[in-house]
């Protein structure tokens, strides 16, 4: 574990405090020459654990924290040639990270509290080059969490606060300038996820927001300047329950917001001048839950968002060929919450939305795309979405929703916007 602290002392406090624990780590510049190989070979047996607990009282300047536990961690990158990656990332312990941050009196200067878990992350970018990925990712822990904690009862906020906590089993990030990425990605963990973030204040006259991610197998592809994409991902997610939540609570709150965000499988891919051509399976049968609560007893603007997903591919172009094979079964639990609790202020935004399955696809809508899709999919678990909206004294406007999809399928030859 690296830790770095740089405190400053006299009538004020500036902090910055990092913590990381990396189990495995490799970076990798792949040499320029055509038909170059990188073969990555990572296995994690141990736990990995980050954490920290600070004490502030009367900050006159920001106070900035990060806490990360990563068990396989692999990057690269390739430019002016071609690169084929095979790398097979196994994480058997657990990734746990926490941060607990009291802050006392008043603290006037911005507050950033983020706390990341993960299992196996690998990050590969093509800039002019072609790029083909054989990537394989199993996590057989039994935990990866995520925990940030911040302020006291009595903690005056006055520059704003952002609190973050993301967990995430299995990530494949790739990237493409003027490149042609291709392969395959097959990404599996039974381990439990989960991310909760709170703050609580009796004080924030400013923004003040709980972010919660929790995801079990991610793969993010973005590629642009005349780039294309030919992958197959292949995502399966069996844990008991993969769960975010998210808690911001003020006794006075101007702008006070909490957004929480589960999903057991989750593939976004978007291109730019050239074809895209992507196979997905995902397969989900673990319990997701996905909570975010804001309580306020006097507000200016509140806020809790919720959305929880099993399965969930987004593939876009912005040229004039879209090919998608989908196909998503999901069993397992999809249970959605968010809350606000109030006396005096003015608006509450309340928003819950719960989905099995769920594929958006979509072309450009100026250049006679082709879209070309194959959906196939299968939802046997519950499906919850609830808002919850109280406002005890008066308000100005109160706009809540709750949506819950069994199924849902979107194509579009546009972006969904248009």
């Amino acid at each position: 574990m690296a830790q770095h602290v740089r405190i400053r002392l006299a009538g004020t406090i500036a902090a910055t405090v990092l913590c990381a624990a990396t189990a495995t780590e490799a970076a990798a510049r792949t040499p320029p020459q055509d038909g170059a190989i990188v073969l990555n070979e990572q296995l994690q047996l141990g736990d990995i654990f980050a954490g920290q607990t600070l004490n502030v009282v009367d900050a006159q300047d920001q106070v900035t924290v990060e806490t990360s536990a990563q068990g396989n961690s692999a990057s690269g990158s390739v430019e002016n040639g071609a690169v084929t990656v095979q790398s097979n990332q196994d994480m058997r312990g657990d990734a746990v990270a926490r941060t607990d941050l009291t802050l006392g009196g008043d603290t006037f200067g911005e507050v950033n509290a983020t706390t990341q878990a993960g299992g196996n992350y690998l990050a590969v970018s093509a800039y002019n080059a072609d790029l083909t990925v054989d990537a394989t990712q199993s996590n057989t822990g039994d935990l990866v969490s995520a925990t940030t904690e911040v302020g006291d009862s009595d903690a005056r906020l006055h520059g704003g606060v952002a609190v973050n906590a993301s967990a995430i089993s299995n990530t494949v990030a790739l990237a493409g300038q003027a490149s042609f990425l291709q392969g395959t990605v097959d990404q599996s963990s039974s381990a439990v996820v989960r991310s909760f973030g709170r703050v609580q204040s009796q004080y924030i006259p400013a923004a003040g927001s709980v972010t919660s991610e929790a995801i079990v197998n991610a793969v993010a592809v973005n590629s642009n300047a005349t780039s294309g994409q030919n992958l197959s991902i292949s995502q399966r997610s069996t844990g008991d329950f993969v769960e975010a939540e998210a808690s911001s609570n003020a006794g006075n709150g101007w702008d006070l917001a909490a957004r929480a965000r589960a999903s057991a499988n989750q593939a976004v891919l978007y291109n730019e001048g050239g074809s895209v051509v992507t196979a997905a399976n995902q397969t989900n049968t673990s319990f997701v839950r996905a909570s975010a609560l804001t309580t306020a007893y006097d507000f200016g603007q509140a806020e809790a968002q919720a959305r929880g997903v099993a399965n969930e591919l987004s593939v876009g172009n912005n040229d004039i060929f879209v090919e998608i094979d989908n196909t998503q079964f999901n069993s397992g639990g999809v249970d959605v919450t968010a809350t606000f609790s109030g006396t005096n202020g003015y608006d509450a935004y309340v928003g819950a939305e719960a989905v099995g399955n769920s594929v958006t696809g979509y072309a450009c809508s100026t250049c006679e795309a082709f879209l070309d899709a194959t959906n196939n999919q299968t939802n046997s678990g519950d499906v919850s979405a609830v808002a919850n909206t109280t406002v005890a004294g008066s308000g100005r406007a109160v706009i809540t929703g709750a949506t819950a999809v069994g199924n849902s399928a979107n194509f579009y030859v546009s972006r969904p916007t248009n």
